[in-house]
């Protein structure tokens, strides 16, 4: 029979947050897969686990997947920490796991500390509705299109960003998103933890003064529903009536269904329509 792939969760930064269930597991499974050996090390030791560990890291992702993948058909049970929190979130632990599903292979998730989660829960945000984007792409491109996409995103959105970058980010995040509610939370579970709540404007005025440090969790506000009607509104009163409906008339609408759309793209009544096409 194949093994079974563990998903384990490890602390963010408190040591006190590992569950007994993922130390547990680190002892008996057969070989720990680490993002960082390097940096797991010390929670090995921490914990006195002996059990050998293997590098898995973003370049070695593809090709040492398919070494584990061998191991677990060969009966092996295997764990995947990250450097911290949970494995597969914004790592390269996503990859192994897919490849892992399509060969038929066991894998469960040990639920435990993720930042994403952590700094959520504390923002003082809406918690019902999340959209959480990790690191923003380094391609300048791609960053533009992702931006502009969350310039309309009514959920509460997540970032994760490191320090040296957190100025310029900010900045950009002001002329997409427009000067939101943000809560920035930095050195999560940790002795120096910090929780700014601020609008976007008044972070880049604070890091005028203060050196950005340690990595950062942002949560910023959604866009409002009624601030993306209203966005959406003055769009379609840039047109006046009749091209708004010759719009919807080239898609194939009826002129009767047309002029309901036109109503209340514009927020007003049918027969206000009526009465300007005449």
């Amino acid at each position: 029979m194949s093994g079974k792939l563990y998903l384990c969760a490890t602390p963010i930064g408190n040591l006190e947050d590992i569950t007994f269930r993922v130390l547990r597991t680190l002892r008996e499974v057969d070989l720990i897969a680490a993002e960082d050996t390097r940096n797991s090390v010390k929670l090995l030791n921490h914990f006195d686990i002996k059990t050998p560990m293997t590098s898995y890291h973003e370049y070695n992702k593809i090709e040492k997947a398919y070494t584990l993948i061998e191991k677990l058909r060969e009966g092996k049970n295997i764990a995947l920490i990250t450097d911290a929190g949970t494995p597969g979130i914004s790592d390269p632990g996503e990859e192994l796991v897919r490849m892992c599903m399509e060969s038929g292979i066991e894998v469960t998730s040990l639920p435990g500390p993720a930042a994403c989660i952590t700094a959520l829960t504390m923002s003082g945000l809406s918690t019902r509705r999340f959209a959480f984007e990790a690191f923003l792409p380094a391609d300048r491109k791609e960053r533009k299109t992702i931006l502009e996409e969350l310039g309309s995103e009514t959920r509460t959105i997540i970032l994760y960003e490191a320090p040296h970058r957190l100025k310029k980010t900010l900045a950009e995040l002001l002329e997409a998103l427009g000067d939101r509610k943000i809560t920035l939370c930095r050195e999560l579970t940790k002795k120096h933890e910090t929780v700014l709540t601020e609008r976007i404007s008044g972070l880049i005025a604070y890091y005028e003064t203060e050196e950005p440090k340690g990595e950062c969790v942002l949560v910023i506000q959604g866009k409002s529903r009624k601030e993306l009607k209203d966005a959406e509104r003055e769009i379609w009163m840039e047109m006046n009536v009749q091209e708004h409906m010759t719009y919807y008339e080239f898609q194939g609408l009826s002129r009767k269904e047309a002029m309901k759309r036109v109503a209340k793209d514009r927020g007003v009544g049918k027969r206000d329509i009526y009465k300007e096409l005449l």
